[in-house]
């Protein structure tokens, strides 16, 4: 290996480096920093409004931060945004698709504008079809119109994967995912990662975080209150949630609160 090869391997695959955002002097990201390293797959997960989905929209050029970058396998996200993109598939919170095509024409049309092939394109979509189990509402014609909100996450991250990125970021994939989805949703994961690829996944559910990935951060109120491997971050607790917890603070239900639910 050269020493040039050396750095580039060096290279965080996903840095945040101080994103800052504030909306009506609420500040929603302050100076969040994080390092993804190559190969990885990070939970990140937070309390509702932490600021994870703010975050993970500057950190892939959906949302302008007011100070701060973010870079995708050392490339600037914001001065050299379309070779940034290029390593990057992204699953973003509140996915808006086009309502009146089948998945089919729905890749078809992604493929096209990521510069791909057609026959190149229509080869990965009838795989990826097949794999999330969405090749039979292809046949028979249904329009994403029609999707499940489980349907659309999986057409989401088909879009995400059509053009072989290295990097992927994805809010909270698994959200109304059924069981037999997520398998195999995980499985598309590990072997991605497998592969050299990293992963970013937000998400509110502990177990899952735990259970997949193999670095985790944890944010509250726009900061980054832990971040490390998972056995780094979890320490001495038993569990993932406990030290979340820990951290985030819980409001104890006292025993007067809501009598008026007991018969």
């Amino acid at each position: 290996m050269t020493s040039t090869e050396a750095r580039k391997g060096d290279v965080p695959a996903l840095e945040l480096d101080a994103l800052t955002k504030t909306f009506n002097e609420t500040r929603a990201a302050d100076g969040v920093s994080l390092a993804v390293p190559r190969g990885t797959m990070l939970g990140l997960v937070g309390p509702n409004g932490a600021g994870k989905t703010t975050s993970l929209s500057m950190a892939v050029g959906l949302l302008r931060p007011d100070s701060g970058t973010a870079r995708v396998l050392g490339v600037d996200v914001w001065t050299d945004p379309v070779e940034a993109k290029r390593h990057l598939g992204v699953l973003p919170d509140g996915l808006s698709l086009p309502e009146r095509l089948t998945a089919g024409e729905l890749l078809d049309y992604w493929g096209r504008l990521r510069g791909l092939g057609r026959d190149l394109t229509r080869t990965r979509a009838k795989e990826l079809l097949q794999v999330l189990e969405l090749d039979r509402a292809e046949r028979d014609g249904v329009l994403v119109a029609e999707y499940s909100t489980g349907m659309r996450k999986k057409i989401g991250l088909a879009t995400a994967l059509l053009h072989a990125p290295q990097v992927l970021v994805l809010d909270e994939p698994y959200e109304a995912v059924d069981p037999v989805s997520a398998r195999v949703l995980t499985a598309i994961l590990r072997r991605f990662t497998d592969g050299g690829g990293t992963v970013v996944i937000s998400s509110h559910v502990m177990a899952l975080v735990e259970q997949l990935t193999d670095r985790v951060s944890i944010i509250a109120d726009g900061r980054v209150l832990a971040d490390g491997t998972l056995g780094e971050v979890r320490g001495t607790d038993a569990t993932l949630e406990d030290t979340f917890v820990r951290l985030v603070g819980a409001r104890e239900v006292g025993e007067g609160d809501l009598a008026w639910l007991s018969s």
